[in-house]
């Protein structure tokens, strides 16, 4: 798993990854941008207090939403990202699993619902971690554990749907949960350092493919190896 994450996080740093990375950058910081300025332009519409007053809540709700943004970047990059995953997928299978079949790309709309699914699941465990912060300890439990369940469930499943049928993807996940979700908190990880976390999408796709191509052998040597096991006496 260790070289899967070192094989990945190399990759990163490729043209194909980078011309991607600088997108999800690019859109993300946008976004943030257009938020500050649309919070203080209502405030300032609606709200006529003294100026020093406004000045001041304005600086201490832009710092709030400075610090807010530190959970909602992941969640925002990966709803960009997801329309790229595919791509990404394709990029990791080509260079390291060359003699393997290519995945199935999974159609625009599909690919812009695995967007809005990523978002949705991120956004979650990032606004509960936010709000376990009041809680000493507990917090960084809950972020890494939730985290690394939800994104090892997810960009699993994501980049094994494109070999197999959801339901065997699943099962297939299901059956191997505690090495999946470990690779999940490797995940997690990356996830909860500020600016790093941008790489997040990026690098848990190209993480995942590799740990599905482990899993995917090693399950076709058990099936391989039960007609021999049933023939012994």
């Amino acid at each position: 798993m260790l070289s899967a994450a070192i094989q990945a996080f190399r990759q990163l740093f490729t043209p194909p990854f980078r011309a991607v990375l600088l997108k999800c950058v690019g859109f993300t910081i946008g976004l943030l941008v257009i938020l500050i300025i649309l919070i203080e332009g209502l405030f300032s519409h609606f709200v006529d207090w003294p100026s020093w007053i406004e000045t001041t809540v304005e600086w201490l709700g832009g710092l709030a939403l400075v610090v807010g943004s530190i959970f909602l970047i992941p969640p925002v990059t990966s709803l960009m990202a997801g329309i790229y995953l595919d791509d990404m997928a394709s990029e990791v299978e080509r260079i390291y699993y060359p003699s393997d079949p290519l995945g199935q790309e999974l159609p625009t709309l599909a690919a812009v619902g695995v967007g809005l699914k990523f978002f949705f699941v991120v956004l979650a465990v990032n606004l509960i971690a936010l709000f376990l912060l009041l809680v000493p300890g507990l917090n960084l439990i809950a972020f890494f554990v939730g985290n690394g369940y939800l994104l090892g469930r997810e960009y699993f499943e994501m980049v094994a749907v494109r070999h197999l049928p959801a339901d065997e993807a699943r099962s297939l996940r299901k059956a191997n949960m505690g090495y999946v979700s470990l690779g999940g908190l490797i995940i997690a990880g990356l996830a909860s350092v500020p600016v790093l976390n941008l790489l997040t999408p990026l690098f848990a796709t190209a993480f995942m493919v590799h740990i599905y191509k482990s899993l995917s052998r090693r399950a076709r040597l058990v099936r391989g190896s039960a007609p021999m096991a049933a023939r012994t006496p």
